[in-house]
């Protein structure tokens, strides 16, 4: 519980200290945010405004996590396991490819930064890489940070994605975990249009996954295999890394709650979409993070569908996508839209935790 305490404060400590010496260099370099001329106009006032506010959202998370593994091995109670180093790992690489981006657009004068293509290929890579580690380094029990099998609240036994195994099951697998980095790297790219609408929503998804990898840890099948028990590798570990996902958005959130004075940039939101695809594959919670993520899913799906609506009828079921914009036009102030949305967030993270905690309840033979 020491290491999550640590690494909460450390976070946040760091994110809110770091973001305003991030504000004043981007500032004296006159180095801003470039806004869409077909978005809301109400946007046209945030021109200028400082970005890539996502390096010190990992600033936090790096620091708080190695701050709490250190201590972790001062005590003698272990330190970095491969579940938490693979996915922190994965949140350096897409933040460096989204850092990569906003490089682009700030430095090189290029409004789009880097193409489809490129973000693409690149978060390919870099799901090709993960897909295959995270089925390495098997601990004393046999464990690995995490398994073949589609996941709900805990793993599904007869959804095996590999088909047990070989080089197309192998390939399938990798294919899902490419899907999975690149919807949630996405979508939460996607979310981040309004001020603090991103940072406000991954603070709550954190803190929900807080609950459930500690819950993991206290009730693990490798302590005691009791009815109930999760067989999964570093729940510890993977608290570790959710509070400090929450610690660093709720800092940041603090100089990017409206009006902000920074955006976190593709830097911040590929990044922690990296931190919630990884944290539902090593926990084992697919599917689970689709009901807690609920608000990402929303803003990709409303883009998708405008997509197909507009290519196929020549009309547009939204008044703009992401799902945001279609309220801002409808009207709506941005404080109030980002507001609900992030009671929406809320809402769906208390029934996922609703339902994790009920699963496990059903699990030990205890009703309800």
């Amino acid at each position: 519980m020491t290491q999550i305490i640590i690494a909460g404060i450390v976070s946040f400590l760091v994110a809110i200290f770091a973001t305003p010496m991030l504000i004043k260099y981007f500032s004296r370099q006159g180095i801003g945010q470039e806004i869409r001329e077909d978005g809301p106009k109400s946007h046209l006032r945030k021109r200028g405004t400082p970005t890539m506010g996502g390096i010190a959202i990992l600033l936090g998370i790096t620091v708080a996590y190695l701050a709490a593994g250190f201590w972790s091995m001062a005590v003698g109670r272990g330190g970095f396991t491969a579940s938490g180093l693979l996915v922190l790992g994965l949140t350096l690489s897409l933040g460096a490819l989204g850092f990569a981006d906003d490089f682009i657009k700030l430095y090189m004068g290029r409004n789009l930064g880097l193409n489809k293509t490129a973000k693409l290929v690149g978060q390919l890579a870099i799901a090709i890489i993960f897909g295959i580690l995270v089925l390495q380094f098997p601990d004393e029990n046999g464990l690995t940070p995490a398994s073949t099998m589609l996941s709900f609240v805990r793993d599904i036994d007869t959804l095996d994605l590999a088909f047990g195994g070989g080089v197309i099951g192998t390939i399938v697998f990798l294919i899902f975990i490419y899907l999975l980095i690149a919807a949630w790297s996405n979508a939460v790219n996607l979310t981040d249009g309004l001020d603090g609408l991103a940072a406000g929503s991954t603070t709550l998804v954190m803190g929900a996954y807080t609950l459930i990898t500690f819950w993991q840890f206290r009730n693990s099948c490798a302590l005691a295999a009791s009815p109930g028990c999760y067989n999964v590798r570093d729940p510890l570990d993977l608290a570790v890394l959710a509070v400090a996902g929450m610690g660093a958005c709720a800092g940041f959130l603090w100089w990017n709650a409206s009006p902000a004075k920074i955006f976190m940039g593709d830097t911040g939101s590929l990044a922690l979409g990296g931190l919630v695809a990884g944290l539902s594959v090593t926990s084992h919670t697919h599917l689970l993070m689709v009901i807690i993520g609920a608000l990402f899913v929303i803003e990709a799906a409303s883009v998708v569908i405008q997509v197909i609506a507009f290519r196929s009828t020549g009309k547009r079921v939204f008044r703009m996508a992401p799902f945001h914009h279609h309220f801002e036009n409808g009207g709506w102030a941005e404080t109030t839209v980002v507001i609900r949305f992030w009671l929406i967030t809320g809402a769906a993270v208390a029934l996922g935790l609703a339902i994790f905690y009920a699963e496990w309840f059903t699990s030990t033979g205890v009703s309800l």
